[in-house]
């Protein structure tokens, strides 16, 4: 043994016995498991994540660990795909929901229906419609953690103001509503949302009667460019193009939650978590509900919601595959469920609908009716560029630079491109 090795050996067993509070032991049996997710880092739902989920979780399982990282909604989907492109990334996941079926695509999640023991008794326990968005090539690849949507909320300051006495059944009721509100000044509006993205703009051309692809998603040929969507866009372009509606569709950033509550627009569409946000800052202010203004199609919302999914990397490791499995687990428990769904995060278990909470609370009633109607948004895995040429055919439209016939039929081959590509 060379004199230098020798010295460095002892000089380690020296730092061994002096510092017994590093407890090596434990620091090697200790599994810490890496949880993305899109909660805003001061959001009551990541709060509760924190402070209150996780701690009662790592309580109940000595020796794992959970690490809990924030991102924006926008990064997010782009930093993971990075991440794993470098067989990088987290154990596990909060996906939107639309995102399930690309990741599955590209093999980087495992199937929880192969490898989970119990998984029909947990697939048993939550809504199918959220459940649906897992399937991608005759495997679920992860379970429903959250569900929601957007209902129709109503300033009532604004509506008072402009002599409106209940939010409006149908569209051409709420059409004529604009007057009253643009009454009130050039700064009004009857209503404002944030772009032309799919969340945004299919529970329109839903409750027009249209739609965007056929039942199987083999062609958009007659529904995206057929004629009751293209009156939805005509609808959005002429509300957007006379001021009734914000610009904030047209990429203005019009901040359409914030004017809301500062009394600038007269109606949004929005989700649970606006009641949260309302009585954290706007504490005065009380958010008025009803279900979508109804066409000839209907009142049809937009699902949404989140689904926890297990990344293949994990999987390949025994002790870590079981460890993050314990926590998935966990976020399907009665416990999790009740706690998130007092942040706004509606839960996805219905036998949970019977406990007293819900049949007490004081606005999840709304939006357990509107999910009754409302429809999801494609399970494709191409979905994610299906909705960028929505979105970009959108603003073509509602900026009045081509008329919503001859931009919706060029989409069409497009997105005819995007389904045949599975």
């Amino acid at each position: 043994m060379s004199r230098k090795f020798a010295l460095i050996l002892v000089a380690a067993l020296i730092l061994l016995a002096v510092a017994p509070t590093l407890n090596t032991a434990q620091a090697q049996d200790t599994i810490t498991l890496k949880f993305w997710h899109t909660y805003n880092e001061t959001s009551p739902e990541n709060q509760m994540l924190v402070d209150t989920l996780i701690p009662a979780f790592e309580a109940a399982n000595p020796g794992v660990k959970v690490e809990s990282v924030p991102f924006p909604y926008g990064e997010f989907r782009q930093t993971m795909l990075t991440a794993l492109a470098g067989s990088e990334g987290p154990d596990l996941a909060r996906l939107d929901i639309i995102w399930s079926p690309e990741f599955a695509k590209l093999g980087v999640l495992a199937p929880l229906s192969d490898i989970m023991p119990d998984w029909q008794e947990l697939a048993d326990r939550v809504f199918p419609g959220p459940l649906s968005t897992n399937m991608y090539d005759g495997k679920y690849w992860g379970l429903p953690l959250d569900t929601n949507t957007r209902v129709f909320m109503t300033n009532p300051t604004i509506y008072e103001q402009a002599g409106l006495t209940e939010a409006p059944k149908t569209i051409d009721e709420f059409k004529a509503q604009c007057d009253a509100v643009k009454a009130l000044g050039s700064d009004y509006y009857l209503f404002s949302d944030g772009g032309t993205y799919g969340w945004a703009v299919l529970p329109w051309i839903w409750s027009f009667g249209g739609d965007i692809v056929n039942e199987d998603m083999t062609t958009s040929q007659g529904y995206l460019n057929g004629e009751k969507t293209v009156a939805a866009y005509e609808f959005l372009a002429e509300m957007v193009q006379n001021g009734c509606f914000s610009d904030g569709m047209t990429g203005s950033g019009f901040d359409s939650g914030a004017n809301y509550f500062q009394d600038k627009v007269a109606s949004i569409m929005d989700g649970p978590w606006m009641f949260p946000i309302a009585a954290a800052q706007y504490p005065d202010f009380q958010i008025q509900t009803a279900l979508l203004p109804a066409g000839e199609g209907g009142s049809i919302s937009v699902v949404g919601g989140e689904n926890i999914v297990l990344f293949a990397n994990t999987a390949a490791d025994d002790a870590r595959r079981d460890a993050a499995l314990a926590f998935l687990r966990f976020t399907q428990s009665d416990e999790y469920q009740l706690k998130m769904s007092e942040t706004g995060q509606l839960t996805v278990i219905p036998a949970l609908l019977d406990n007293e909470y819900f049949k007490t609370h004081p606005y999840y009633g709304v939006f357990l009716e509107q999910l009754k109607t409302a429809r999801a948004r494609l399970p494709h895995p191409n979905w994610n560029n299906i909705e960028t040429l929505l979105t970009d055919t959108g603003q073509l439209i509602l900026r009045g630079e081509m008329s919503a016939q001859e931009a919706l039929d060029i989409a069409v081959e497009e997105v005819d491109a995007l389904l045949a590509d599975n």
